[in-house]
């Protein structure tokens, strides 16, 4: 939860500093420690100064500013320029896309402090005359609205599922469970969620409740009863408890897991089948005889199905491909052999090459892809061309060190407003892989940003499009982009679509994902590693592909490097399976 809150703090640090006209390079380095810290898989309060320090963009000052918040709850600094500002300009600063200095020209010229009268300014066409504002951006201001608006209600999983993980282990510790399991939207794994539900068993019913609703985090109860209750904790986020008895826990878990869709097909079916399904049980009509339920296969069994993994559950096809006996081998983690995104401490990543080839090797991987930011992308300190070469001299000389790892030698490479590519093909040709992505001009058009990518693509030394929408979830809206027009290339070139496991990103999304699988493109799902504790997002890119029904032969990054060496160098066409 520290992580979070004090990822928006710096980035709110950020806002006002560049509100202030401060030292740009002061504002850089609170965004990029924001997004950073943000991204960890660890919770700041397990981590030394010494591992703070090793958190890309974190130095002396920010770590005992981290440590001060964790200590005292507040960042004087923090304090201290919020009252520098006027209080109602803050509030417009978190509307997406509208940036810190056309805030204050909102709220100097048109005294707008709250998002309710940006909206109906905005609508009524009341911003028109302030420098820099069209009609056009005032469509973009309400886009940015309805994103807040969106946000309050669903919350990016990568920020509740570490909430629902700390609540489950807190309630572990305060009171005896037997079995107690997320279940709702976070255990199918949606990318965004609006609350947490918890089931379990426990031989105290009333203590676990008890527990429950005196957790520290618990701001308001809703409700509490025996085996009942609902709390908003202090992220404004609703959470339900539900502890059952053991025989009905496994129905249960099926019943709150959902989706509501997926289960009215079950329902149905067990209609027909003289059955009936509820979070208590399965049992025959006729005479109310329970015949399971303890166990969540249960469920299936008895409707005469296969196990449906949750991340199908979402009445779409599942049921009919398990009465089909087509239900995929869904991929799992076990399944990745590497890494093909990651950055070093060559441009914006905060470890060296071979800090990055130990903690891979520790998590059980074989190799991973070295892809540091090119030259055009200065703010990350990207590769000139002479750079690039000297990296190569260097991954080279590890490997010959190394044995059982191979690091492979890459660019993660911007595709500019043109279409032309940061590196000339000279330089690309004597890479491993060469990854294109768009960093820049987000507001272009569809038909701009499209033919963008897709030159990228034809470019046949261009491996793999990372996170090819550029969303940011909850902060950014994905560019505009025909996503149909680019995986049919993709098809055609052999070129790999990313899946992007940074948790605020997860682009593609699953139904993209899906639509992959359907043409046949190649996908990759990378990390995209900028420190270390990165690469534990794994588990978020593969939620996204088993949700879009992938299987280990779908995702490049299965193959052995042998294979995988073979298929990106010159060979986009080879395909997979």
């Amino acid at each position: 939860m520290k992580n979070q809150e004090i990822a928006r703090i710096f980035s709110e640090m950020a806002d006002i500093l560049e509100i202030k006209g401060d030292n740009p390079f002061k504002i850089r380095a609170y965004r990029r420690a924001a997004l950073n810290i943000e991204g960890l898989s660890r919770s700041v309060e397990d981590l030394s100064r010494d591992e703070l320090l090793e958190i890309p963009g974190i130095g002396e000052e920010l770590a005992a500013k981290i440590e001060e918040y964790i200590g005292t709850g507040a960042i004087h600094a923090h304090d201290k320029l919020k009252g520098e500002i006027p209080s109602g300009l803050l509030s417009l600063l978190a509307v997406p896309g509208l940036g810190p200095k056309t805030a204050r020209q909102i709220f100097e010229q048109r005294h707008i402090a709250s998002i309710d009268d940006l909206e109906r300014a905005a609508r009524e066409h009341k911003l028109a005359g302030i420098p820099g504002i069209q009609k056009k951006t005032e469509e973009n201001i309400l886009k940015g609205i309805a994103t807040v608006q969106q946000g309050h209600e669903r919350r990016p999983l990568g920020r509740v599922l570490p909430l629902a993980l700390d609540l489950v282990e807190e309630l572990r510790k305060r009171a005896r469970f037997g079995a107690i399991e997320i279940a709702g939207s976070i255990r199918r794994r949606k990318e965004t969620c609006k609350d947490i539900d918890i089931v379990a068993t426990s031989p105290a019913p009333e203590e676990a409740m008890k527990a429950f609703i005196t957790l520290p985090a618990v701001e308001q109860i809703i409700m509490h009863g025996p085996t009942r209750s609902s709390v908003v904790i202090s992220d404004g986020l609703q959470v339900d408890l539900r502890v059952v008895a053991e025989e009905s826990f496994g129905a249960a878990l099926a019943y709150l897991t959902g989706s509501k869709g997926h289960n009215v097909r079950l329902r149905d079916m067990a209609v027909k089948q003289g059955l009936k399904i509820n979070e208590y049980g399965i049992f025959r009509e006729k005479d109310e005889a329970r015949l399971g339920g303890a166990k969540e296969e249960d469920v299936y069994r008895l409707l005469g199905l296969p196990f449906i993994p949750p991340e199908m559950r979402e009445d779409q096809g599942e049921v009919e491909a398990a009465l089909a006996g087509r239900l995929p081998q869904l991929i799992s983690q076990a399944d990745i052999r590497g890494d093909l995104h990651v950055h070093s401490r060559w441009s914006d990543g905060g470890h060296t090459i071979e800090e990055l080839v130990a903690a891979a090797k520790a998590r059980g991987l074989s190799y991973l892809a070295i892809t540091d930011h090119s030259q055009g992308l200065g703010v990350a300190h990207g590769l000139t061309v002479e750079r690039l070469m000297a990296q190569k001299q260097e991954i080279a000389a590890l490997n010959i060190q190394l044995t059982g790892f191979t690091i492979l030698h890459g660019t993660e490479m911007d595709i500019k407003s043109d279409g032309s590519l940061d590196f000339p093909d000279q330089a690309l040709k004597e890479l491993d892989l060469v990854i294109a992505s768009i960093h820049s001009g987000f507001k272009q058009t569809k038909e701009q940003i499209t033919t963008r990518i897709i030159k990228a693509m034809k470019n046949p030394y261009v491996s793999i499009i990372a996170h090819p929408t550029g969303r940011l979830i909850g902060e950014r809206d994905p560019y505009e982009v025909e996503m149909d027009d680019i995986l049919r290339v993709a098809a055609d070139t052999g070129t790999a679509i990313e899946i992007n496991a940074y948790p605020l990103r997860l682009d593609l999304n699953d139904s993209h994902a899906r639509r992959a699988k359907e043409l046949g493109v190649p996908l990759v799902i990378n990390t995209d590693t900028h420190s270390i504790s990165q690469f534990d997002t794994l588990p978020y890119g593969i939620a996204i592909a088993r949700r879009a029904w992938l299987e280990k032969g779908d995702v490049l990054n299965t193959l052995a490097v042998k294979d995988l060496r073979k298929r990106l160098k010159g060979n986009k066409g080879l395909g997979i399976n």
